[in-house]
């Protein structure tokens, strides 16, 4: 996916200025910066999620293999089947059941065919690394789950519908230690098949769990690189004064 020029704001406020940048395919890429930067209004432009809000607005481009996203010819809703998105809160269909959750975006795009229900079901599940803790309770309501495994459900039902990208907004910050190091551990075995864009308030997660690193600062791109380089050797001292404690 290939950013280039992107503003994007509310109503007469610019969120972010000018954004350039690609993101690789099966990597996993954390976006990081102080509170109000920037991070989670782009990867929201990216599957034009920003636009549904009141006074929204975005110019610039966002390419997938090659072609603009915000193009007359593109149906907003087959774009996020293909870049899919997990928030910073669990927001499973409370009252339906498990497996129903996992497929209801699959449901909703009249995509489901009776007889393939259960095996995508399991599939997804598995790729989530839940299936082994709901497999004999896939009928109890999606509130029966814990808070880490109802996270786990919702990458699982954005996974059912199999996307080619994954946008992750802060999806560990309602989380306790335990389930935050579950879904870790799950991002270095999601990104063997699935592009990831990270958004996280935490930096030792950025450094455990990302191939690169990009750092916004007040709506603006300062620096992206390997995460390793970017957390030892920054080129741009806002970006150092940052890591270091200095603001955010």
């Amino acid at each position: 996916m290939r950013v280039r020029g992107l503003r994007a704001g509310f109503g007469d406020n610019e969120v972010i200025r000018g954004i350039d940048i690609t993101v690789h395919a099966r990597e996993v890429l954390a976006v990081i910066g102080p509170s109000g930067c920037g991070k989670s209004t782009f990867i929201r432009c990216l599957n034009r999620m920003h636009e549904l809000g009141p006074g929204a607005w975005v110019k610039g481009s966002v390419e997938l293999e090659g072609v603009d996203v915000y193009g007359p010819r593109v149906d907003p809703v087959l774009l996020r089947r293909r870049v899919g998105m997990v928030f910073q809160k669990p927001n499973p269909f409370p009252t339906m059941s498990i497996r129903e959750n996992v497929l209801a975006g699959l449901r909703m795009t009249g995509r489901l065919a009776a007889r393939e229900a259960d095996g995508i079901a399991e599939a997804a599940l598995k790729q989530a690394a839940l299936w082994e803790e709901v497999r004999d309770r896939l009928r109890q309501p999606a509130a029966s789950l814990s808070g880490g495994q109802q996270q786990r459900l919702c990458i699982a039902r954005a996974l059912a519908v199999e996307p080619g990208i994954l946008l992750m907004d802060e999806p560990c910050s309602a989380l306790g230690p335990i389930a935050t190091a579950r879904i870790e551990d799950l991002l270095g075995e999601l990104k063997e098949r699935y592009t990831i864009a990270l958004v996280t308030h935490s930096m030792q997660q950025a450094a455990r769990v990302s191939d690169r690193t990009a750092f916004f600062y007040l709506g603006d791109l300062i620096e992206t690189g390997p995460t390793g380089d970017l957390f030892t050797s920054p080129r741009d001292p806002r970006t150092e004064d940052y890591l270091t404690g200095r603001y955010g």
